[in-house]
């Protein structure tokens, strides 16, 4: 995709982080945008910057994690727009427990923002894509940590997830020549509110206790995160990317580039026939 005027974008966990970004390039690029996410405060705040901004905008208030609301969130942006070119699934949360100590919620909860919302945002979105039969591009956000080894594993696990699917998607789509380019993003840390995404938490999903269990090592990597975060790329730079990337129908959208030295660590050890270690840039 080479040209984003007028062109529509629907972008999920848009209120925040790389979301928010993303929404506010497309904006910059005349795109008419549909924002997708479940804090409600945050989304009417987005909408507002967007529209004084000029921005043609559409706010659905989204639980990804359910089919039904995705199906909303496809029927409301073709009532409104009639169409859709660009599709940002993005919505992401983060549990910090061990695997031994994480509940079904815990479970449920992460895999289902985090997975279970880009399944059912492709099953929803790409026969909508293949029925228009115009060029149209799928960005599905996974994270660095879905091509390293880390001991965040919750989160690692959903985005290693992503990372296949999206994989398999590409290769699917190519097999049957579709008119719909793919793209996964792989950002390191950036700017965001990622460590705060249990504000977010539905009250069906909560723990019975409010106090999340975290071992001292990986307190130490939280606080070392939130240190780093101050000066982490903006999700405005990372979507600057992202557009280069879909313009040039790249694929593999890293944050930096030392974060390859991750990937390439990763297949020495398996190529090697080692155990896991801790990826060299970690975030």
């Amino acid at each position: 995709m080479k040209e984003f005027k007028d062109k529509v974008a629907v972008i999920t966990g848009a209120a925040s982080g790389i979301g928010r970004g993303l929404a506010r390039k497309c904006i910059q690029e005349g795109m008419k945008v549909v924002l997708a996410d479940i804090e409600t405060i945050a989304l009417e705040q987005t909408k507002t910057e967007l529209t004084a901004n000029n921005g043609n905008v559409l706010a659905v208030q989204t639980d990804v994690s359910k089919e039904s609301n995705i199906n909303e969130l496809a029927q409301k942006t073709l009532n409104k727009y009639g169409a859709v070119h660009l599709l940002f699934n993005n919505a992401g949360v983060s549990v910090r427990s061990p695997i031994w100590e994480m509940t079904q919620s815990d479970w449920q909860w992460i895999m289902g923002v985090n997975l279970w919302s880009i399944i059912y945002g492709l099953k929803v979105f790409v026969p909508i894509m293949m029925k228009q039969n115009f060029n149209c591009h799928i960005v599905n956000t996974a994270s660095i940590a879905g091509l390293s080894s880390t001991p965040v594993i919750s989160y690692a696990m959903t985005k290693h997830g992503v990372v296949g699917l999206t994989e398999a998607l590409y290769l699917q789509l190519k097999q049957i020549d579709a008119k719909i380019k793919v793209s996964l993003l792989c950002p390191g840390l950036i700017k965001s509110r990622i460590f705060e995404s249990a504000r977010n938490r539905p009250a069906d999903l909560q723990n019975e206790s409010t106090t999340e269990i975290v071992i001292p090592q990986q307190q130490a990597i939280m606080e070392k995160f939130l240190k780093m975060r101050e000066t982490a790329m903006t999700p405005e730079e990372y979507a600057e990317k992202v557009f280069s990337a879909i313009s040039e129908d790249r694929f593999y959208v890293l944050s930096e580039d030392k974060y390859m030295e991750n990937v390439e660590q990763r297949m020495k050890i398996i190529s090697d026939g080692k155990v896991p270690e801790i990826s060299k840039h970690y975030p």
